[in-house]
């Protein structure tokens, strides 16, 4: 076109940001129908177990876990769109790898097993857990989502699931230079706090195998990092250990 009608290159511009927003706006509502949908799900699986609505603990996690899912989301919704978009492939049958497929089955089938422990402990009195040690749980189950926030921000390439991305470069700064999973670091963190925050000590006796799993899939993960990332074996030579800083 040899002419360009005046305020067409302004015009064109607020197309482009239409279409942003138009994306953005999908994805977030993407992003609040699924975790509205697992807040349901914990709902049910918490309350369902304890038999009961008045079971206080389980209504402070619930919330809290809620808020800081919603927190999280939102913030990258607006901040890192792609990163969001990436991670709503989730869940055993999005895995790529089939030994990971079944060590995230078995996680899920682990965390809801600690929702419902916790929603029995609660019902049969199996535990006697002071209210500070409820409130400690919910201060780590925090505090996990803050390390889970920095390694977001810090690694724009954080998949749900085991993969390289195109062009994906090897993350060695923040986080990543102390521990190479800062990640499951937070999830081990998230899966205590859960426990304590639940009242129920029983449900802690999961950390054992959820823990097992988590090594399991860092050393299968590590496998395909080393096979298709290129530089990560010399940053495995510069970061020493995977999970937990002075232990592995």
């Amino acid at each position: 076109m040899l002419f360009e009608p005046p305020g067409a290159a302004y015009l064109a511009q607020d197309e482009g940001l239409f279409s942003r927003d138009l994306r953005m706006t999908s994805l977030a509502k993407r992003a609040i129908k699924g975790l509205l949908g697992f807040q349901l799900f914990v709902a049910m699986l918490l309350f369902a177990a304890a038999g009961t609505w008045q079971y206080w603990p389980g209504w402070l996690y619930w919330s809290l876990f809620g808020l800081c899912n919603a927190a999280n989301s939102l913030y990258f919704v607006r901040y890192d769109p792609a990163l969001v978009e990436h991670r709503m492939a989730v869940g055993p049958l999005a895995e790529p790898r089939r030994a990971q497929k079944i060590i995230q089955s078995l996680m899920s089938v682990l965390l809801c097993s600690m929702y419902i422990i916790g929603g029995l402990d609660w019902r049969f009195s199996w535990s006697r857990v002071i209210w500070p040690i409820v409130i400690l749980g919910n201060v780590l189950l925090v505090l996990s989502y803050v390390a889970i926030f920095v390694v977001f921000r810090q690694n724009r390439y954080a998949s749900a699931i085991v993969e390289v991305q195109a062009e994906q470069p090897v993350i060695d700064r923040g986080l990543y230079s102390l521990v190479r999973h800062p990640m499951y670091t937070a999830s081990v963190l998230m899966f205590a706090g859960t426990g304590l925050a639940l009242a129920s000590y029983w449900s802690l006796l999961l950390i054992v195998p959820i823990v097992g799993l988590l090594v399991a899939r860092i050393l299968d993960e590590e496998r395909c990092l080393r096979e298709s990332l290129v530089g990560y074996d010399g940053y495995c030579q510069r970061v020493r250990y995977r999970l937990l800083p002075g232990v592995w």
